[in-house]
């Protein structure tokens, strides 16, 4: 077999691979969707700041909107789902390009994937998107794979368990999200604000007012949005450092990044470090519902996964693993080759994305991606 025959062969050998996948989500119950190649840019913006426009491409209309290529699907396929079907449930699969730059990889990448969007039975439909991502990877021909699990939702409700101020909950999850050392959190009481005075003057005040005043101030100055976030967003920030500076401060104590740093460091089979977590909270006195709420959630969904067939012994629940924090509000889960980092599939909850792209009431969303270049 000559060089160009063999290349052409193993072109057709991905081809049908890739074809199986989509077939095994159709049958699944997950009907296909081709939302459009052309996407406006904004929800983009939002969701991950204007640092994103380095990473996709940009082009405008005639009447000076931004647009972009797709730089993924989640987005596209919610939006598409809200102008059909509002806040009714229904489950896609999608397969197509987005473009995005990423170091080392084509501007042009095939995705494939599913969306489970108005589903109800949580731990159940968390269940069967890590299932049926499993049985993706395995047709395509890899079965040398580690599963590592996480839950944003029950790191968020630690950290509300510990009253941890808003301003310092947010900056101990991006520390957590990046991988880095807590310090810049715990450090952060000593700082003083650049707007301690405007912070201390709208202490206590009507959160309407000052959303209204912060939209006044950007209306005069003919600004819409800074950095992807809206007027209302940026008044919210404002509230949450004043209610962070009335609280003493907006860093870390010693005690509860002590409690962070022992709940992050816990990193087991998902039964284990559901023990291991109840076993913190009951040393450290946390008595917060939502907190064993989410513990439970989490053994639900557990048991969901091994009533699957899944193996979650062979899963590997790590506490301190967080993603895009705009994004996922709940659990989350990566797929990748044995001894490396290179995500092959990735996904989890996203409750709060429909209702950020207008849905007038919450629906609950996962889903998961499958980075084909990287599997096939």
């Amino acid at each position: 077999m000559t060089t160009g025959e063999a290349q052409g062969a193993g072109e057709e050998a991905q081809t049908e691979a890739q074809e199986r996948l989509v077939r095994h989500f159709v049958e699944a119950g997950y009907g296909g969707i081709t939302p459009p190649v052309l996407q406006p840019v904004e929800p983009f913006l939002e969701l991950s700041g204007e640092e994103i426009r380095r990473r996709i491409f940009i082009t405008q209309d005639a009447g000076g909107t931004e647009f972009c290529l797709r730089p993924e699907f989640t987005i596209p396929v919610c939006r598409q789902h809200l102008a059909r079907l509002g806040s009714a449930s229904a489950d896609y699969s999608y397969f197509g390009p987005v473009f995005r730059l990423a170091r080392g990889e084509s501007d042009e990448f095939l995705q494939a994937g599913i969306e489970s969007i108005g589903r109800t039975d949580i731990p159940a439909a968390d269940a069967e998107v890590v299932g049926l991502a499993l049985d993706g990877v395995g047709l395509l021909g890899r079965e040398d794979v580690e599963v590592r699990l996480g839950d944003m939702g029950l790191t968020d409700s630690f950290l509300d368990a510990l009253s941890v101020p808003p301003a310092a909950k947010r900056r101990t999850l991006r520390a957590l999200a990046g991988g880095r050392s807590l310090d810049e959190v715990a450090n952060a009481a000593t700082k003083e604000d650049p707007h301690a005075g405007l912070l201390a003057a709208i202490q206590g005040q009507d959160p309407r007012g000052v959303r209204a005043f912060v939209e006044d101030v950007l209306s005069i100055a003919g600004i819409s949005r800074v950095g992807g976030r809206s007027a209302g967003e940026i008044a919210e920030r404002f509230l949450a450092k004043a209610a962070a500076q009335a609280n003493g401060g907006a860093g870390l104590n010693p005690e509860n990044r002590a409690l962070i740093e022992r709940y992050r460091a816990i990193e087991a089979d998902p039964d284990k470090a559901a023990m291991e977590i109840k076993a913190l909270a009951a040393e450290a006195g946390l008595d917060h519902p939502p907190l064993d709420e989410a513990i439970s959630l989490l053994e639900e969904r557990t048991g969901f996964m091994a009533a699957r067939g899944l193996d979650v012994e062979g899963f590997r629940f790590s506490a301190g693993f967080a993603r895009n924090l705009d994004y996922y509000t709940g659990f989350i889960f990566e797929v990748t080759g044995q001894g490396s980092t290179a995500t092959l599939v990735g996904g989890g909850r996203y409750d709060g994305l429909l209702q950020h792209l207008g849905s007038p009431v919450p629906v609950p969303a996962v889903g998961c991606a499958f980075w084909l270049s990287r599997l096939v």
